[in-house]
């Protein structure tokens, strides 16, 4: 995988800190930084053909991560901030070749955090399905979040840029929930994640995932348009709900099979709101299996006594245009174990009933 040259810094002689810092209230002599602050003197950066095209906020934030956004918009606006030594607004869009002047700024230092183990990093490595130099596929399983956050120390994202020290750039294009499995796009290129979020926004792209439900999925059902809400439950907990004052929801639906009890359903998610599959499945009476949010204790009880262990929803198939070339993609992800095999022994459970 080719990469491409880090960026060029003009020469600069070092000088100290508290020197970098005059002229922003530091005295000469002041004391050292503050444990979990870094001093940073004036940078010069060259702008190459990933950055170019956005926006100088958000080329600074990128750059300035830590550092208040009040503090990044006063230092364009006392121009501070030059583009081939010319004053520039916010909204000024950079261009390949553009040298962009950064003036000197405390910026906070990144805390230590856990490195993902070897193992961990294995399991994701192996789970890549595809990858190109724009992008790469994870089938991602069950159990390990897309990010770090709320308690967890790492996810998906942190994991591949442990395990890809030389990778200058990984984003995640869209998420999954924690305990939903399948495939995940990555971007490697900042260019390459306008075009696939550009893409789901437009939806030119089509995502469709696997669904064990309770009960008889009605093959007349094929659609659910109900409103999403957002709300936070009394301890904190971050739920949704359909509700007339919630977001433009729409979830396109197909029965794949009967069993005992339970149907396996093709869902396809035309809007992208949070746990829009799983609410939108209960609220047409057939909530998800395994969902612990979403379906009574009675049904998750019943569930785990048949050897459930998981969320049943998998993202099973992605269909999209490749950035750069445009060419057609359609990749497929199979089961995990736990969900395979249940849905195997569903099956010859439902023909023994049906002899």
């Amino acid at each position: 995988m080719s990469q491409k040259p880090a960026p060029r810094k003009h020469p600069q002689k070092a000088r100290p800190a508290h020197r970098a810092a005059e002229g922003h209230g530091a005295k000469s002599g002041s004391a050292s930084q503050p444990v979990g602050q870094v001093q940073k003197g004036v940078q010069f950066v060259e702008v190459d053909a990933d950055m170019a095209g956005q926006r100088v906020d958000n080329f600074l934030l990128a750059r300035l991560r830590g550092v208040p956004k009040s503090i990044v918009y006063r230092i364009v606006r006392k121009g501070e901030v030059r583009v081939n030594k010319g004053r520039v607004k916010p909204d000024t869009r950079v261009k390949e070749g553009d040298v962009v002047r950064i003036p000197p700024i405390v910026q906070q230092a990144k805390p230590e955090q856990p490195k993902p183990g070897d193992r961990v990093q294995s399991v994701v490595e192996a789970a890549v399905v595809f990858e190109n130099s724009d992008m790469l596929v994870v089938n991602k399983p069950s159990g390990i979040a897309v990010h770090g956050g709320s308690g967890l120390s790492f996810g998906l994202i942190e994991v591949l840029r442990s395990s890809r020290p030389q990778a200058k750039f990984l984003e995640l294009v869209h998420r999954l929930d924690r305990d939903t499995s399948g495939l995940v796009m990555v971007a490697k290129k900042r260019s390459a994640l306008r075009f696939l979020q550009d893409e789901l926004r437009h939806k030119r792209m089509r995502k469709r995932y696997h669904a064990l439900v309770i009960g008889s999925w009605p093959k007349k059902l094929t659609r659910v348009a109900e409103p999403l809400l957002r709300y936070e439950m009394p301890n904190g907990e971050r739920r949704v709900k359909v509700s007339p004052e919630g977001k433009e929801s729409l979830t396109l639906y197909k029965s794949l099979a009967d069993y005992d009890g339970y149907s396996l359903v093709e869902a396809s998610p035309v809007t992208g709101r949070t746990h829009q599959i799983r609410v939108h499945s209960a609220w047409g009476g057939h909530p998800i299996a395994g969902d612990d949010k979403y379906m009574d204790d009675a049904s998750l009880k019943a569930f785990r006594k048949i050897g459930g262990e998981r969320l049943m929803l998998h993202a099973r198939s992605l269909e999209f245009r490749l950035p750069g070339t445009e060419e057609s993609m359609f990749l497929e992800a199979p089961y995990d174990r736990a969900f395979g095999t249940l849905i195997d022994q569903l099956t010859r459970r439902s023909k023994g009933l049906q002899r």
